[in-house]
């Protein structure tokens, strides 16, 4: 073990965070701890590294493990010197090593001695077995992998904004390899690719790792351990995310039954009792089943206590078929060029998202789209087009000097106080907390609010800027299930993978300063990639990849590119994936008809009094849920291909 709780109860006042928990690090972990907001993970992570004290039990820790804390409180630190100098510093030993045989290097010039020559030689041997003539290039390479670039090297620390002091940061925790690594909110910071890249090295790494995170996609690939703050507790679970959320459920429903199941025995017991208890021939058995009643351990009934937020985006008014068009488009600063005579057009019922790395100019084309940043070229308003901007920094968007009731009514909606309180209770804002100032609110609060100004405004198009910063994963699934059933239009721009895969129906993409467009969702934009990259050959790179580019990029095929042979092959492989898809219907109602028989079955007392019978249902039951989870998923391929076909066809 090389960190954990034990026994532990920790409260802030009357609160109470967690009561008698346990846990135990192990090296090798991976674990993803988790919970809804304010439940208490960035407390215990204070627990763990000792800035917080138990209130009653004990924090174990053994005297040589080593521990890395990445956490918002860091970017108080500053510094005058370079961001290679100020990550170097990981290399505390190895740059004390540096300065003291730079030192002894002068005194041997002037006079030598064995014993001199012998301590000089101890040294050169240290820095040897520390590999420290080789930690600049470790450091350049995890710094670029976050990010930087060779001319940031040299630049001041100080000259950095917050996310990207964090990366620094980040990346000298990183070289420092701690036993264990924890880490709060990282990819908060990090753009696509330098999560990609921390994937990748936190794989690799050899000590323990615990991530505080609302990346679902980041916690599925990283973690192989779930741990959840649950109603005061922690919950175990030994696999990823998505292994997390199927034991929970499983864990849910099998709980729900067996306290449905205690509740049909107490009241038979119960009914006995009344029944028999004044009967003298009874009496004492009725005592017996009274006192057994007494002593039986009460199952808890399980209702999922978690703060949903109501989101419901409304349209006025329908836009007109093309939302905008952008024509020749070049902005840059200064002799930084953001994007060069480049095009694109956002048509009714597009949802895309705009990704790609930090720099980029991905908040800038956003502006560019809302007209509220100066650019060359031309940016053509749709027909009736409605649009409202949910910006990535809430300072922007917001007016701290504003309770939360006068922001919302210069959305523009036209409420009444009275609607406008009842939109905000949806945000978890009841009574009183309305008249709360903005500047007082947390990331999170400030969050809702901005979520909450854009649906009072009734848009017909959005554009969300980092729309789940802040936000927990169940709130982050809330707002994917609401934007899936908005009748508008958005751009949206994320790092979320797991939110942009649930939510963009096209991806773009600024590459060689053009938007590059591709017709199809995150998971399809990721396999597409992953081909191109395949077939890339080690001389014609560039030439192969102008040509993919061009063929995701160019409008559908028209019917003169088709002969009559191609259209009829398209056809018959339409119908046949039709006929698959009414197949795996059938096949998911039957299993469904089965899951549904099988826990009528598990309620009856029957079975339930029979721990045999009870255990060979159990198990039927378990394998109905698991083929149900592989039909759904393939249900879902298929249906999708169904889509792609159908889209196809359609535009011959």
């Amino acid at each position: 073990m090389l960190i954990g709780l034990q026994n532990v109860t920790f409260e802030f006042g009357a609160r109470v965070i967690v009561a008698d928990a346990s846990w135990h690090v192990f090296p090798g972990e991976r674990i993803g701890l988790i919970g809804y907001n304010g439940t208490g993970k960035s407390t215990i992570l204070k627990l763990l590294v000792g800035e917080y004290k138990p209130s009653t039990g004990t924090v174990e820790k053994s005297k040589e493990t080593t521990i890395g804390y990445l956490h918002q409180d860091l970017l108080s630190f500053d510094s005058n010197d370079t961001i290679l100098r100020v990550t170097m510093g990981a290399f505390e030993r190895v740059m004390e090593l540096e300065h003291e045989i730079e030192k002894m290097g002068k005194e041997l010039e002037i006079h030598q001695t064995d014993e001199l020559l012998h301590k000089y030689s101890d040294l050169l041997h240290e820095m040897d077995v520390l590999d420290g003539y080789n930690i600049q290039y470790k450091t350049e390479e995890v710094l670029h992998g976050l990010g930087f670039t060779n001319e940031d090297f040299e630049k001041p620390y100080k000259q950095f904004s917050g996310g990207w002091r964090m990366r620094v940061l980040l990346a000298k925790m990183i070289l420092q390899q701690p036993d264990v690594l924890l880490l709060d909110e990282p990819t908060n910071h990090l753009d696509l690719p330098s999560i990609e890249w921390l994937e990748k090295y936190l794989l690799g790494y050899k000590g323990s790792v615990i991530i505080v995170s609302h990346d679902k996609f980041f916690l599925n690939r990283m973690v192989n351990k779930v741990v959840e703050v649950y109603q005061q507790q922690l919950h175990f679970y030994s696999g990823n995310y998505e292994y997390y959320e199927t034991e929970k459920e499983l864990r849910v429903t099998i709980q729900q039954r067996a306290y449905e199941n205690q509740q049909d025995y107490i009241r038979q017991q119960e009914r006995f009792i009344e029944r028999f208890k004044a009967k003298a021939s009874k009496a004492a058995q009725a005592q017996s089943v009274m006192k057994r009643l007494d002593k039986i351990d009460k199952i808890e009934q399980t209702e999922i206590e978690r703060p949903d937020i109501r989101i419901n985006f409304k349209v006025d008014t329908q836009p007109g078929k093309v939302i905008c068009t952008l024509e020749n488009i070049t902005k840059k600063f200064g002799e930084n060029i953001i994007v060069k005579d480049t095009g694109a057009e956002i048509n009714r019922g597009d949802k895309i998202a705009l990704i790609g790395a930090n720099g980029k100019g991905k908040s800038t084309l956003l502006r560019i789209v809302a007209n509220t940043e100066p650019f060359e070229g031309n940016r053509i308003w749709g027909h009736n087009v409605v649009e409202n901007f949910y910006a990535q920094h809430q300072l922007e968007a917001l007016n701290l000097q504003h309770d939360i009731l006068e922001e919302l009514k210069h959305s523009g909606s036209g409420k009444t106080d009275q609607e406008l309180r009842a939109l905000l209770g949806g945000f978890l804002f009841g009574g009183d907390d309305v008249e709360k100032k903005i500047k007082v609110l947390s990331g999170g609060e400030k969050a809702r609010v901005a979520l909450a100004k854009v649906i009072a405004g009734k848009s017909n198009f959005m554009l969300l800027d980092e729309p789940t910063n802040h936000l927990d994963m169940h709130s982050v699934e809330l707002l994917a299930e609401a934007l899936n059933k908005y009748e508008g239009s958005y751009l949206l721009v994320s790092h979320d993978r797991y939110f942009i895969s649930k939510t963009a129906n096209k991806i773009w993409e600024i590459v060689d300063h053009e938007i590059k467009e591709f017709k199809g969702g995150y998971t399809e934009y990721l396999e597409w990639k992953k081909r191109m990259e395949s077939q890339k050959g080690p001389k014609d790179n560039s030439k192969k990849e102008k040509e993919a580019v061009k063929q995701v990029v160019e409008i559908k095929e028209t019917k003169k590119n088709f002969d009559a042979n191609q259209v009829r092959d398209m056809k018959r492989d339409f119908l046949n994936l039709q006929k698959k898809v009414a197949r795996m219907e059938d096949e998911l109602n039957s299993n469904k008809v089965k899951k549904q028989q099988l826990e009528i079955d598990l309620g009856s007392h029957e079975i339930y009094s029979n721990p045999t019978k009870f255990a060979e249902t159990e198990k039927t039951y378990s394998a109905v849920l698991k083929t149900i989870a592989d039909l759904d998923k393939q249900y879902e391929k298929l249906f999708e291909e169904l889509m792609e076909k159908e889209e196809a066809l359609s535009g011959l």
